[in-house]
C-alpha cells in the first residue's frame, strides 16, 4: 500500500484540519487576519497527514524540482515526519533572502496578499488538509505554503521575483486611485488588471515550468505543482499537457480552473527571464495595456475587487 493510500488516522476533535478548526473559525469571528501558530493543537491526525504528503512527494521532488527548490528545503531543515513550527522556519528563511512566513486565519484579499509579498511577508495558512482527500486542495493548507512555496523564498533571485510582483500590484492600485473608483468603466478597468495578476501569479509562482539549468529538460518551480503528487507527474510527464513558451500576452489572456488537473502550463527560461517578465508585467500595468484582458477564470470577487480600489485611494 502507497503513502497516499494508507488508512486514514481518525481525527480529533481540537485539530487544526482545514474546514473544520474550531480555532481558526474564533479567529476569523474575531476579524483576526493575522495570528499565531497554536502549535499544540495540531493533532496526530495532522502529523500523520503532513508525513504521508512528504513521502509522497519526496521522490518526486527529486525527479522534477528544480534544483533551488531542492537547496531550499535542505536550507530550511523541513522535517519529514512533523509539521514545521513557523518561528523555526524563519530562523532559517530570514537571513537567507529577508522572507518571512507570517501565520493568517483564513483567505487574505488580494491586494494585501500582494502586498505582503513586496514587504517580504509570505501569508501562510496554519491548517492542514483532510486526511482523505490528499491531493485535492480547493484551498491553500500548511503544506501547500510550507512545503510547496517557502523553499523558493530562500533563493535570492526569486525572492526578488516575489517582491518586484508585489510592486507591480501597488503600481496597478495606484492606477485605480487615479481614476474615479465608483464608475463602471473604472471598476471594469481594475477588474481587468487584478484579472491579469492573478493569472500571471498563477502560471509562473503556482504552475510555473522552468528549463533545467543547462537545458536538459524541464524542471517544476510553482507551488502548486510541487505540493501535488498528483499535478507535477502529470505537469512533466503526460502527453495530454501542452506547455508553451511564457509569452505574457498569452498569460494575462489565458484563464484557469482550479479544481483539475491543468492541461496548459508555461515555461521560462531561467529566474532572470521571470524577473524580466515581472518587470515588464508592471510596466503595461502603468500603461494601462492590461485593462481590458480577455474574460472568463477567474472570477474577480467584490473583496479582491475592494482592496485595490481601497489601496488605491489611500
Amino acid at each position: 500500500m502507497s503513502a497516499v493510500e494508507a488508512p486514514p488516522v481518525p481525527v480529533a476533535a481540537g485539530d487544526l484540519t482545514t474546514g473544520r478548526a474550531a480555532f481558526i473559525e474564533r479567529a476569523q469571528t474575531r476579524g483576526d487576519l493575522f495570528i499565531e501558530q497554536p502549535y499544540e493543537l495540531y493533532s496526530e491526525a495532522n502529523q500523520e497527514t503532513w508525513r504521508r504528503l512528504y513521502r509522497a512527494l519526496a521522490g518526486k521532488w527529486e525527479q522534477h524540482a528544480h534544483p533551488r527548490f531542492l537547496d531550499g528545503v535542505a536550507r530550511l531543515g523541513l522535517d519529514p515526519d512533523r509539521i514545521p513550527r513557523l518561528q523555526d522556519v524563519n530562523r532559517f528563511l530570514e537571513p537567507l533572502s529577508g522572507f518571512r512566513a507570517r501565520a493568517v486565519s483564513g483567505y487574505v484579499p488580494a491586494y494585501l496578499f500582494f502586498d505582503c509579498l513586496r514587504r517580504r511577508e509570505f501569508p501562510t495558512t496554519i491548517t492542514v488538509r483532510d486526511g482523505d482527500r490528499l491531493d485535492y486542495l480547493p484551498e491553500p493548507d500548511i503544506f501547500h505554503d510550507l512545503a510547496g512555496h517557502v523553499p523558493m523564498h530562500t533563493d535570492p533571485a526569486f525572492a526578488g521575483v516575489l517582491v518586484r510582483f508585489g510592486d507591480a500590484a501597488r503600481t496597478a492600485a495606484l492606477r485605480a486611485g487615479d481614476g474615479d473608483c465608483r464608475s463602471v468603466a473604472e471598476v471594469s478597468r481594475v477588474e481587468g488588471a487584478l484579472r491579469a495578476l492573478a493569472r500571471f501569479f498563477w502560471f509562473t509562482i503556482e504552475f510555473g515550468l522552468m528549463r533545467r539549468p543547462g537545458g536538459a529538460g524541464l524542471c517544476a518551480y510553482g507551488s502548486g505543482l510541487l505540493s501535488s503528487a498528483g499535478e507535477i507527474g502529470h505537469a512533466l510527464e503526460s502527453p495530454r499537457v501542452q506547455r508553451a513558451p511564457f509569452q505574457l500576452e498569452w498569460v494575462v489572456n489565458q484563464s484557469f480552473e482550479i479544481d483539475s488537473l491543468q492541461p496548459l502550463l508555461f515555461v521560462v527560461d531561467s529566474f532572470r527571464h521571470l524577473e524580466r517578465e515581472v518587470r515588464r508585467l508592471e510596466r503595461w500595468l502603468r500603461e494601462g495595456r492590461l485593462e481590458n484582458v480577455a474574460p472568463g477564470e477567474p472570477a474577480v470577487s467584490r473583496e479582491d475587487l475592494r482592496s485595490f480600489l481601497d489601496a488605491g485611494l489611500q
